[in-house]
Order: structure tokens, then C-alpha cells, then sequence
């Protein structure tokens, strides 16, 4: 019934995927400018081998699956993973599950894809969450369950409901007090920005408001800041992305950016003037606005995405399971795949790869 296809070069702008797209139960990072843009702009410069396969009907060769993944190595192991990069949070394939259900259950399908990976030594899909189709059956691998959570809240009118439910009157108090606090600073504007100037100029603040407070911040890498800014342009005007604007007399103070899919926004990232207006909480004042704004356009989910930040517990978030999909292809890729279960074990990893002629310069757990 299926055709197996490496198509590498693959558009995922074109008709045919966004089709394919809008019936999947995808994430929005699968979404046709996320991919995209996560493709040409960063896989390309990064020198990370794209491993785009489809799967299309045999009679019309119409897409019924697409898996977005790269291959890359760490050291001498040759590691398949999702289109990650460090910028996706959900990894799903691209497929409805009623013709993810028939893909694997077909042994030759699922051999045929196996086959299309090759040569690697591990296989390892992260931030699979809990709603995701079994990509274990599909790949023969194993699951297990990632540190990390992910939070989300349900949102719902009337507003004011929401607030006492979810953030309790104690920390509603407190928050309606900051905000007397602020407005008297000055004249206190929070907005969602369509402007391509001012969402440039917003994130040009927020990338300065994290710089000092995030070690590691991707948003100071001058590509990973490129990819972000050309996604929160170009999905402006689509509806895809969402810029927030917190500012006083007209000076950007914070800025909250994500994604929205199927009356769901996503919060990807933020950034707040915490040395002007340490004392006033503007952080969480504005994710106060986030979840006014949502509940106003009729969203249905505020998904604070993965990390365990106590703050998220304080909107009413709750948290679900990620999950990792790791397969062996090979012998290093068995043992590779047994010491990255053990943060004690990196240092045996990195000794392995290199007894293997890698010289890796990041463990395989990373």
C-alpha cells in the first residue's frame, strides 16, 4: 500500500504538506515555516545531514507520512534523531493516527523505513509527549521516560473565573497590587505586535533582557537568532506566531514570544527588564496578559512547553511526561544508548567513542 521515499530536499512549503499537516495530530514544530526555516536555516549551516522520510500511498503517491529527522555524529556514533536542533519542543511524526495505525502494522512498511535510516548506530527521538503516536512500534525501539516535564493549563471564560481558580486569590492579590505599582511609573501598554519593525525591535530587547540571565542562551547565537526572528515575521501574519509587547511610555520592558496551533499557544520564550523593575514582577504580569489575551481570542490551552519552572505551577500548569525512543543499529549504538540512560556514565561514554576513533567533543547523552 506504501511507498518508503528518502526525500532529503523535500518542500515543506508546498501544497502537498501543508495538506498533510493540517489533518495530522502534528505539533506545531512540524508546522511548514518551523520546518522549513529549521532546514535552511539551521541544518544547512549547522552541518547536519537532513533525513526527510516519506511515505506516500502507492496508487496516487499522495503523502500519508512524513518523519522530519537529521543525522549527525557524536564522536565515531552516527546518531538519527528528530529535527530538533535544540528549538523543537514536540517531536511527532507527520500523519493522522488512523494511517499511523496501519503503517505500523505492517512489518515490511516499518522494515522499510528502518532501512531508509541507515547507516547509523542509534536512533534517538526525545520530547516525544505523552498524546504522540508510538513511534517505539515504528522503529522497533525502546521508551522511557524523560527528567523533564511539560506544563500546560486549560483556559476558559469567564476570565475572572479562570484567575480564581487557577491562580488563587493570595497570588491574584499580589499581582493586582505589582500592577498598581507599575502604572504608576508610568503609562503601562502590553500588546500583540503584527508590525515586522516593532516585532524586530522587540526581540532585539528580549535577546538583551536574557543575555545576562540565561547561560547558554540560544537567542545570543547571531543563526539561532535569525531562525526564531524570521519564524515570528513570517508567522505574524499568518496567525502561526505571537510577539507580546510589555512596555512603559513606549519602551519595551518585556516580551513573551510562541506559537499557535489549534486555539493552543505555545510560550517559546521571554525576556524582562528584572534591574529597572525588580520589585513590580513584570514576568509574571505579563504572562498574566498572555492568558487575558488567550482566553479573549478563544484559545482553548496555555502551554508553558517543557521545563519545570516553579512559575508555571502558579498560572494553574500542570504537568505531562516526555518521553525518549532510543534503537540500536549497531554494537556502539547498544552501548552508546546503555550509558546515555546514566548521567554518571558520560565520562565512559566519551572515552568509548574516542577508543572508537571519534575524538567526541560532546557526550552522547547531551
Amino acid at each position: 500500500m506504501f511507498d518508503i521515499l528518502l526525500e532529503n530536499s523535500f518542500d515543506f512549503l508546498s501544497p502537498e504538506y501543508s495538506d498533510l499537516f493540517g489533518r495530522a495530530g502534528a505539533t506545531p514544530f512540524q508546522h511548514p515555516l518551523w520546518l522549513a526555516g529549521l532546514y535552511l536555516n539551521l541544518a544547512s549551516r549547522l552541518g547536519v545531514e537532513p533525513m526527510v522520510i516519506a511515505v506516500r500511498w502507492r496508487e496516487d503517491q499522495r503523502l500519508a507520512m512524513i518523519l522530519p529527522l537529521v543525522r549527525r555524529r557524536h564522536g565515531a556514533i552516527r546518531v538519527v534523531e528528530f529535527a530538533d536542533l535544540g528549538v523543537s519542543d514536540y517531536a511527532a511524526p507527520v500523519c493522522e493516527d488512523a494511517v499511523f495505525a496501519q503503517i505500523v502494522a505492517d512489518p515490511k512498511v516499518c522494515k522499510a523505513i528502518r532501512t531508509q535510516l541507515k547507516p547509523y548506530d542509534l536512533l534517538r527521538i526525545k520530547k516525544v509527549g505523552d498524546r504522540a503516536p508510538p513511534l517505539e512500534k515504528l522503529f522497533g525501539g525502546d521508551r522511557a521516560p524523560m527528567d523533564v516535564s511539560a506544563h500546560a493549563v486549560s483556559l476558559y471564560e469567564p476570565i475572572g473565573q479562570w484567575q480564581a481558580d487557577n491562580l488563587g486569590s493570595s497570588f491574584e492579590k499580589e499581582l493586582q497590587k505589582k500592577r498598581r505599582q507599575l502604572n504608576r511609573v508610568g503609562e503601562v501598554r502590553f500588546e500583540c505586535l503584527q508590525d515586522a519593525a516593532q516585532i524586530a525591535d522587540t526581540f532585539r530587547a528580549m535577546q538583551e533582557y536574557r543575555n545576562e540571565r540565561f547561560e547558554g542562551d540560544l537567542l545570543q547565537n547571531p543563526l539561532y537568532y535569525g531562525f526564531y526572528l524570521d519564524v515570528a515575521l513570517k508567522g505574524a501574519a499568518s496567525g502561526f506566531s505571537r510577539t507580546y509587547r510589555l512596555s512603559v511610555d513606549g519602551q519595551a520592558i518585556g516580551a513573551i514570544w510562541g506559537l499557535c496551533h489549534r486555539r493552543q499557544f505555545l510560550v517559546l520564550m521571554g525576556g524582562f527588564d528584572l534591574v529597572t523593575y525588580k520589585s513590580q514582577s513584570i514576568g509574571a504580569l505579563a504572562f498574566e496578559d498572555v492568558a487575558k489575551d488567550c482566553i479573549a481570542r478563544q484559545d482553548l490551552i496555555l502551554d508553558f512547553t517543557i521545563g519545570d519552572e516553579s512559575y508555571k505551577r502558579r498560572f494553574g500548569a500542570q504537568p505531562s511526561g516526555l518521553w525518549m525512543i532510543s534503537a540500536a543499529a549497531t554494537p556502539p549504538g547498544k552501548v552508546a544508548a546503555l550509558l546515555a540512560k546514566a548521567p554518571w556514565a558520560m565520562k565512559v561514554a566519551r572515552d568509548f567513542v574516542n577508543r572508537q576513533g571519534g575524538g567526541a567533543t560532546q557526550p552522547v547523552g547531551a
